[in-house]
Protein backbone atom coordinates (compact mmCIF):
# COMPACT_ATOMS: atom_id res chain seq x y z
CA UNK A 1 0.00 0.00 0.00
CA UNK A 2 1.63 3.56 -0.75
CA UNK A 3 0.32 6.45 1.47
CA UNK A 4 -0.29 9.43 -0.56
CA UNK A 5 -0.64 12.92 1.29
CA UNK A 6 -1.49 16.24 -0.70
CA UNK A 7 0.51 19.20 0.29
CA UNK A 8 -0.39 22.87 0.53
CA UNK A 9 -0.68 23.00 -3.28
CA UNK A 10 -3.06 19.91 -3.46
CA UNK A 11 -1.47 18.85 -6.95
CA UNK A 12 2.20 17.98 -5.55
CA UNK A 13 1.96 15.30 -3.50
CA UNK A 14 3.85 13.77 -0.85
CA UNK A 15 4.63 9.45 -1.54
CA UNK A 16 5.39 7.49 1.47
CA UNK A 17 6.37 4.17 -0.10
CA UNK A 18 6.86 1.18 2.80
CA UNK A 19 10.66 0.36 3.65
CA UNK A 20 11.23 -3.31 5.04
CA UNK A 21 14.33 -3.40 6.97
CA UNK A 22 15.48 -5.86 9.57
CA UNK A 23 19.45 -7.28 10.08
CA UNK A 24 20.57 -6.67 6.63
CA UNK A 25 19.39 -3.26 5.82
CA UNK A 26 16.36 -2.62 4.53
CA UNK A 27 14.39 -3.61 1.40
CA UNK A 28 11.69 -0.60 -0.63
CA UNK A 29 9.48 -0.89 -3.71
CA UNK A 30 10.03 3.15 -4.57
CA UNK A 31 8.10 3.16 -7.93
CA UNK A 32 5.45 0.47 -8.99
CA UNK A 33 3.13 1.49 -11.78
CA UNK A 34 0.29 -0.64 -10.64
CA UNK A 35 0.93 0.63 -6.98
CA UNK A 36 0.42 4.79 -8.26
CA UNK A 37 -2.42 3.95 -10.45
CA UNK A 38 -4.00 2.81 -7.47
CA UNK A 39 -3.82 5.73 -5.82
CA UNK A 40 -4.71 7.83 -8.57
CA UNK A 41 -1.47 8.79 -10.14
CA UNK A 42 -1.25 7.41 -13.89
CA UNK A 43 2.04 9.42 -15.25
CA UNK A 44 4.20 7.75 -17.81
CA UNK A 45 7.87 7.90 -16.69
CA UNK A 46 10.22 7.75 -19.40
CA UNK A 47 13.73 8.63 -17.61
CA UNK A 48 15.94 8.49 -14.67
CA UNK A 49 17.88 10.92 -13.17
CA UNK A 50 20.45 11.28 -10.57
CA UNK A 51 22.28 14.09 -9.24
CA UNK A 52 25.26 13.96 -6.30
CA UNK A 53 25.86 17.81 -4.76
CA UNK A 54 29.16 17.44 -2.72
CA UNK A 55 28.53 20.62 -0.85
CA UNK A 56 25.80 21.53 1.92
CA UNK A 57 23.96 24.76 0.46
CA UNK A 58 24.33 23.49 -3.72
CA UNK A 59 21.34 24.96 -4.87
CA UNK A 60 19.87 23.32 -7.75
CA UNK A 61 16.40 24.89 -9.37
CA UNK A 62 14.19 26.49 -10.07
CA UNK A 63 13.80 24.32 -13.59
CA UNK A 64 10.84 23.28 -15.21
CA UNK A 65 10.48 22.35 -19.27
CA UNK A 66 8.13 24.13 -21.65
CA UNK A 67 5.81 22.66 -23.67
CA UNK A 68 5.53 20.21 -25.50
CA UNK A 69 8.57 18.56 -23.37
CA UNK A 70 6.71 19.72 -19.75
CA UNK A 71 7.71 17.30 -17.37
CA UNK A 72 6.32 15.76 -14.12
CA UNK A 73 8.34 14.64 -11.34
CA UNK A 74 8.88 11.78 -8.93
CA UNK A 75 11.74 12.98 -6.89
CA UNK A 76 13.36 11.46 -3.94
CA UNK A 77 16.76 11.25 -1.58
CA UNK A 78 18.52 7.82 -1.52
CA UNK A 79 21.68 9.48 0.47
CA UNK A 80 21.83 12.90 2.39
CA UNK A 81 18.81 15.23 2.45
CA UNK A 82 17.09 18.04 1.03
CA UNK A 83 14.43 20.94 0.78
CA UNK A 84 12.47 20.22 -2.05
CA UNK A 85 10.32 23.29 -3.65
CA UNK A 86 7.92 23.39 -6.15
CA UNK A 87 6.36 26.52 -7.36
CA UNK A 88 3.13 27.26 -9.30
CA UNK A 89 3.79 28.72 -12.70
CA UNK A 90 0.57 28.37 -14.20
CA UNK A 91 -1.17 31.72 -14.96
CA UNK A 92 -4.82 30.29 -14.41
CA UNK A 93 -4.01 28.49 -11.55
CA UNK A 94 -5.42 30.13 -7.81
CA UNK A 95 -2.08 29.04 -6.61
CA UNK A 96 -0.25 30.95 -9.40
CA UNK A 97 3.35 31.85 -7.64
CA UNK A 98 2.83 29.92 -4.51
CA UNK A 99 5.01 27.29 -3.28
CA UNK A 100 5.59 24.59 -0.78
CA UNK A 101 8.84 22.92 0.38
CA UNK A 102 8.99 19.37 1.76
CA UNK A 103 12.17 18.17 3.33
CA UNK A 104 13.16 15.14 2.13
CA UNK A 105 15.90 12.73 3.45
CA UNK A 106 17.40 9.23 2.96
CA UNK A 107 16.21 9.05 6.88
CA UNK A 108 12.52 10.15 6.06
CA UNK A 109 12.30 7.85 2.49
CA UNK A 110 9.38 10.36 1.40
CA UNK A 111 9.29 11.07 -2.28
CA UNK A 112 7.64 14.46 -4.12
CA UNK A 113 5.69 14.60 -6.79
CA UNK A 114 5.40 17.65 -8.75
CA UNK A 115 3.83 17.89 -11.78
CA UNK A 116 4.37 19.35 -14.96
CA UNK A 117 3.14 23.73 -14.51
CA UNK A 118 5.20 23.40 -12.01
CA UNK A 119 9.21 24.62 -11.28
CA UNK A 120 11.29 22.40 -8.96
CA UNK A 121 14.49 23.07 -7.49
CA UNK A 122 16.10 21.86 -4.00
CA UNK A 123 18.84 23.03 -1.51
CA UNK A 124 20.72 20.49 -0.04
CA UNK A 125 21.32 20.09 3.91
CA UNK A 126 23.81 17.34 4.44
CA UNK A 127 27.20 16.97 2.35
CA UNK A 128 27.18 14.48 -0.32
CA UNK A 129 23.51 14.41 -1.41
CA UNK A 130 22.30 12.49 -3.78
CA UNK A 131 18.70 13.11 -5.19
CA UNK A 132 16.98 10.33 -8.03
CA UNK A 133 13.96 11.31 -10.18
CA UNK A 134 11.52 10.13 -12.67
CA UNK A 135 10.58 12.27 -15.50
CA UNK A 136 7.43 12.10 -17.50
CA UNK A 137 9.40 13.63 -20.90
CA UNK A 138 12.84 13.06 -21.93
CA UNK A 139 15.25 16.06 -21.45
CA UNK A 140 14.86 18.92 -24.15
CA UNK A 141 17.54 21.35 -23.80
CA UNK A 142 15.70 23.89 -26.35
CA UNK A 143 12.74 24.16 -23.98
CA UNK A 144 14.82 23.95 -20.60
CA UNK A 145 13.80 27.40 -18.50
CA UNK A 146 14.02 28.37 -15.17
CA UNK A 147 12.38 30.89 -12.46
CA UNK A 148 14.65 32.93 -10.12
CA UNK A 149 15.29 31.58 -6.87
CA UNK A 150 15.44 34.62 -5.22
CA UNK A 151 12.61 36.14 -7.04
CA UNK A 152 11.07 38.41 -3.69
CA UNK A 153 7.19 38.12 -5.29
CA UNK A 154 7.43 34.45 -4.45
CA UNK A 155 9.70 34.58 -1.22
CA UNK A 156 11.31 30.95 -0.50
CA UNK A 157 13.68 30.80 2.38
CA UNK A 158 16.22 28.56 1.27
CA UNK A 159 17.57 28.61 5.12
CA UNK A 160 20.71 30.19 3.59
CA UNK A 161 22.20 33.39 3.16
CA UNK A 162 21.79 34.57 -0.40
CA UNK A 163 25.87 34.82 -1.35
CA UNK A 164 26.34 31.25 1.01
CA UNK A 165 24.18 29.09 -1.65
CA UNK A 166 25.78 27.38 -4.11
CA UNK A 167 24.77 27.84 -8.13
CA UNK A 168 25.39 27.35 -11.24
CA UNK A 169 25.60 31.00 -13.70
CA UNK A 170 22.43 29.18 -15.20
CA UNK A 171 20.66 29.34 -12.24
CA UNK A 172 21.84 32.67 -11.25
CA UNK A 173 20.40 34.07 -14.39
CA UNK A 174 16.61 32.76 -14.79
CA UNK A 175 14.48 35.81 -15.09
CA UNK A 176 11.80 36.41 -11.99
CA UNK A 177 8.09 35.26 -12.37
CA UNK A 178 6.76 38.29 -13.73
CA UNK A 179 8.66 38.21 -16.50
CA UNK A 180 8.48 34.85 -17.02
CA UNK A 181 6.18 33.87 -20.46
CA UNK A 182 3.28 31.93 -19.53
CA UNK A 183 4.05 29.10 -20.85
CA UNK A 184 1.21 27.39 -18.92
CA UNK A 185 -1.59 29.38 -19.60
Amino acid sequence: MLLVEPTALPDVKIIQPKRFGDHRGFFSETYSRSAFAEAGITLDFVQDNHSLSAAVGTLRGLHFQAPPFAQDKLVRVPRGRILDVAVDIRASSPDFGKFVAVELSAENWWQLLVPAGFAHGFVTLEPDTEVLYKVSAPYAPEHDRGVAFDDPAIGIDWGFAPEALILSDKDRRHPRLADLPRYFA
